[in-house]
């Protein structure tokens, strides 16, 4: 799996985001944006917006069409993404996209966070290896990124809505170059 530079990232996201999002009303962009969107109304750090922005970027990594949960996949989402941003970008955003999923699995152990979910979400949920016991939250809790990866998580699952306006591409997109490393 190779890595990728910003001008690849932008280029998959313009080319790609108008596919729609796996079996949610709305398409790989307008979530994307959303998610964006809800952790920039939420006062979260830029790297976080951008993270935001960014997490589902790895479907678009495997040539997987439709909605890879239907057929029994886990496409493995989140690790492809943060693979492939880790040269250009910090941790402070690859991590949380890398834990996104974990932290799905940690806060289903909740009922009322885990009866909120899309249908997708939760099919997903158990290709994903489903509420995470005891030991495993012990470990992702000791994660440096995990507090991140649950703010991530709960935006993600708020950005579904067909009426919901973001700003432009181009003004989350900025981010993108201040926070590129060398």
């Amino acid at each position: 799996m190779a890595q990728l530079n910003l001008n690849d990232i932008e280029r998959i996201m313009l080319s790609r985001g108008d596919e729609q999002y796996s079996g949610e009303p709305v398409s790989h962009m307008m979530h994307a944006m959303q998610t964006a969107a809800l952790a920039l109304q939420a006062g979260s750090s830029n790297s976080l917006i951008l993270a935001s922005l960014l997490h589902d970027i790895g479907h678009f990594l495997i040539d997987l069409s439709g909605t890879p949960s239907e057929r029994g996949i886990n496409d493995q989402h989140e690790y492809r993404a943060a693979h492939a941003l880790k040269s250009c970008l910090p941790k402070s955003v690859t991590e949380p996209i890398r834990l996104h999923v974990k932290a799905k699995r940690c806060l289903v152990c909740d009922p009322q966070y885990f009866a909120q979910l899309s249908e997708d979400s939760k099919r997903s949920l158990q290709l994903q290896g489903g509420t995470m016991n005891s030991a495993e939250r012990a470990v992702f809790e000791q994660e440096e990124f995990h507090q991140a990866a649950l703010e991530l998580r709960r935006f993600d699952d708020l950005a579904k809505d067909p009426s919901f306006e973001t700003q432009s591409w181009e003004s989350y997109w900025a981010l993108a170059e201040k926070l590129r490393i060398a």
